[in-house]
């Protein structure tokens, strides 16, 4: 028999674990320590960009079906094709899998125990487990919401209550940035967990079949239920971390927050608020939010490439080969990780949610040319932006010019206004065929 509403808070929490990786657990402290007495402000943007997101990635990947393909499918076959794979690829083993491994060795192993285990050894170890609750897809959602969240959750509040009840200082009544709401709005977007919506709806969805709800309108409802759930939990997370930043805020008066690391902040918090059980909850937080990361999103590639093969390519045998490279990445470094997909991610990420965004509107989009004419122009814009930022950072002579004055630059947001101008442009141009989200657009 079902139980609905079970299965919405096992979903959702499953959601929000796979969600709340380690960077999730970085950004939002530092953004309370900037925003000082208006943390609450700052909070409300990163909640905005991040959650907002998320959620809005979650309605339109249930209105698929959870089929990365449908959402892009509009934008052209050969740019759907690219980008999806690009975004699997990015939330697979070139970037977030391999980088889960490698924050938990550095965050939660090192400062415990330091250098008496390797690297090697540790990756090997924890790609076994990932590989373990992984290769069967219909337990994903079970093992990580019904036990792993859990047990995230409860050392999360155990950080935060101790934060709240008794501060580490005083709160700064300034603000360490002009614009904090826009700073929180960036520190969110950053996150880029609307692109791991896009991926982890597919577990959802198969999870949800596999509990007997089979009607298309029952997997969406659930979904959308669950998202929210998940939503809820992120909210409350979220806002305890940046409370616990905002506490520390005053003695950061007047210092560079370029030379503030993110990374050794939460640590400190912890180390400060419980001592050197601290570095062990945290360890446990950081280890158990990588884990799940790791888990839902090799999940989701198997899956992806499963469908994209027509299981040519066996869930098993893609998921085994994930972990396997995810192994070997991640003992390159976070840092190495990062600068190497991070441009990768940049151009993806921007024509992905476009499209999210306007897949909730398909129905009334009945001409295909308006998402490919926004579609390449933001993606053209992206291109540019990643072309200006790698310029800057090896110091090449290349400056496109601009590309900063254009609106809502400064949060990251400057392809908004392009995409609307291809979007109308491509309005002109006669319509293809697939002017419906049902269609297949194979």
């Amino acid at each position: 028999m079902k139980d609905t509403n079970k299965d919405i808070i096992v979903v959702g929490f499953a959601l929000f674990a796979m969600f709340f990786g380690a960077g999730n657990l970085i950004f939002p402290p530092f953004l309370g320590l900037i925003s000082g007495e208006s943390w609450i402000t700052g909070f409300s943007g990163f909640i905005l960009a991040d959650v907002g997101l998320a959620l809005i990635a979650i309605a339109a990947a249930a209105k698929c079906g959870g089929e990365v393909n449908k959402i892009l499918c509009r934008s052209g076959k050969t740019l759907a094709l690219i980008i999806g794979v690009a975004i699997m690829v990015c939330l697979g083993p070139l970037l977030a899998i391999p980088r889960t491994a490698a924050t938990t060795f550095e965050m939660g192993i090192q400062p415990i125990i330091g250098n008496s285990v390797s690297p090697i050894i540790f990756s090997i170890i924890f790609f076994v487990v990932v590989l373990l609750l992984t290769i069967r897809p219909s337990k994903v959602v079970d093992i990580i919401g019904k036990i792993l969240t859990p047990a995230l959750l409860v050392a999360l509040a155990v950080l935060i209550i101790k934060g709240i009840v008794t501060p580490l200082g005083e709160i700064n009544p300034e603000t360490m940035v002009q614009n904090v709401f826009s700073n929180g709005v960036s520190q969110g977007y950053q996150t880029m967990d609307a692109l791991g919506a896009v991926a982890l709806s597919t577990i959802v969805i198969a999870s949800l079949h596999n509990k007997g709800y089979e009607s298309n309108s029952e997997k969406v409802s659930l979904t959308l239920k669950a998202g929210i759930v998940a939503g809820i939990a992120l909210c409350f997370v979220y806002g305890g971390l940046t409370f616990l930043g905002a506490t520390i805020s005053k003695g950061y008066v007047g210092q560079d927050i370029s030379t503030i690391s993110q990374t050794s902040l939460i640590v400190g918090i912890t180390e400060q608020l419980l001592g050197y059980p601290g570095k062990v909850i945290l360890g446990i937080i950081v280890a158990l939010a990588c884990l799940t990361t790791a888990i839902g999103l090799t999940s989701a590639t198997g899956q992806y490439f499963t469908k994209l093969t027509k299981n040519k390519l066996k869930y098993e045998v893609v998921v085994t080969v994930v972990c396997v490279f995810s192994a070997i990445v991640s003992n390159f470094g976070v840092g190495t990780i990062i600068k190497v997909s991070a441009p990768i991610l940049d151009i993806v990420y921007p024509v992905t949610i476009l499209l999210v965004v306007m897949t909730l509107f398909s129905d009334k989009i009945k001409n295909d040319n308006i998402f490919k004419g926004a579609a390449y122009v933001t993606l053209i814009v992206s291109i540019l932006g990643v072309v200006n930022s790698l310029a800057k950072t090896y110091g090449l002579p290349i400056n496109i010019p601009y590309l900063s004055s254009l609106p809502f630059a400064p949060i990251g947001f400057n392809w908004i206004v392009p995409a609307i101008v291809g979007g109308i442009l491509g309005s002109f141009i006669k319509p293809s065929e697939c002017v419906s989200i049902d269609a297949n657009c194979e």
